[in-house]
């Protein structure tokens, strides 16, 4: 078995905003694995100061081709010596599926493109007036479900933001969630959590900083919001821990990310320890090209089953001026394979 290893520089459309910063550029590593007769492809897409395994550009390469090395010796996934690099992980097992099941990596309704999936509409964080726009330009595209990232301009600005959107849509119309990304001082949380729950938030994702166990437990105690947890999974590799951490915080959600939270054999670790919790689980893509967009909705499928009703963070492939075209098309707020 042979494998290749190609850099790849994906440009957004729009800045991408997020309480950590803007992001114009993504970079992301491609690995080609081929027996001689068949050949797949998978992205490794860490995002630099919030992947475990976000390192330099040297750094990564040189990592990722040990790892790949030690993959096509053995031709088997060693997920246990790798969970510390989750994003190469993720490209692996994409590539190795995709090589040996060829475009249809899971056999479902939706990798037959029979059926779509659910997604969110997102809108990045911005001013208001930007904020204001993408809202309504998302709600006349028809999502039901829109994901809006908070936490970059003025509190009260975001407060009333929310409360024009509730205002023109009601929750039985539309389903708002809200991501804070670690933006709120845990002396102000709870507060701000209580004003936003006048407007019938179906959850806020990680509203403190990460790491904060004992403050997040208390706020997922007390919060009159549903709490998800996004950047807490982080990092956060071994089985026993992730049981651990969740008995100790007890979410309401879970949001997983392949490249982020363990690849797709982390996440189903995640997802069946917080099933067993009575803790519910989305999966989201993080800002990977369609080729890792295509892979994560295609392992929702697998995961959630056939029939799937609540969103999925799964409407990012729109984002970049040079994306790859995977064959995935966004209509209304459903994402479909179309097969080939």
């Amino acid at each position: 078995m042979r494998f290749e290893i190609e850099e790849k520089t994906l440009h957004f459309k729009q800045p991408a905003g997020t309480s950590r910063g803007v992001y114009t550029t993504r970079k992301v590593w491609l690995v080609r694995l081929s027996d001689g007769e068949r050949e797949g492809v998978g992205e490794c897409a860490p995002l630099p100061d919030l992947s475990c395994d976000a390192m330099d550009d040297e750094e990564y390469r040189s990592i990722l081709n040990r790892v790949c090395e030690e993959f096509c010796q053995r031709q088997e996934l060693d997920n246990d010596s790798w969970r510390q690099y989750p994003s190469m992980l993720f490209g692996l097992e994409t590539a190795w599926l995709n090589m040996t099941n060829g475009d249809m990596l899971f056999d479902t309704a939706f990798s037959r493109g029979e059926v779509g999936i659910p997604i969110n509409g997102l809108v990045w964080m911005g001013s208001y007036e930007e904020m204001l726009k993408r809202m309504e330009e998302k709600l006349e595209k028809g999502f039901r479900c829109v994901k809006l990232k908070i936490g970059a301009i003025d509190f009260d600005q975001e407060l009333d933001l929310v409360k024009r959107i509730r205002e023109r849509f009601s929750h039985h119309e539309v389903e708002l969630r809200l991501d804070a990304n670690g933006a709120f001082k845990y002396e102000e949380a709870l507060y701000k959590l209580e004003l936003l729950s006048q407007y019938a938030i179906h959850s806020i994702e990680q509203p403190i900083k990460a790491g904060q166990w004992a403050y997040m437990a208390e706020l997922c105690r007390e919060s009159p919001l549903p709490i998800a947890l996004d950047e807490e999974l982080i990092g956060v590799n071994d089985p026993e821990m992730k049981r651990h951490m969740l008995n100790i915080i007890k979410p309401r959600y879970i949001i997983l990310k392949p490249s982020l939270h363990g690849g797709m054999q982390g996440c189903r670790e995640w997802i069946e320890t917080a099933k067993d919790m009575g803790i519910s689980s989305w999966i989201t893509s993080a800002l990977e090209s369609n080729i890792g967009l295509n892979a994560i909705a295609q392992f929702a499928s697998d995961v959630y089953g056939d029939h799937i009703t609540m969103p999925q963070g799964l409407g990012t492939g729109q984002l970049f001026t040079d994306n790859i075209d995977m064959g995935l098309e966004v209509r209304g707020d459903m994402l479909f394979r179309v097969c080939r």
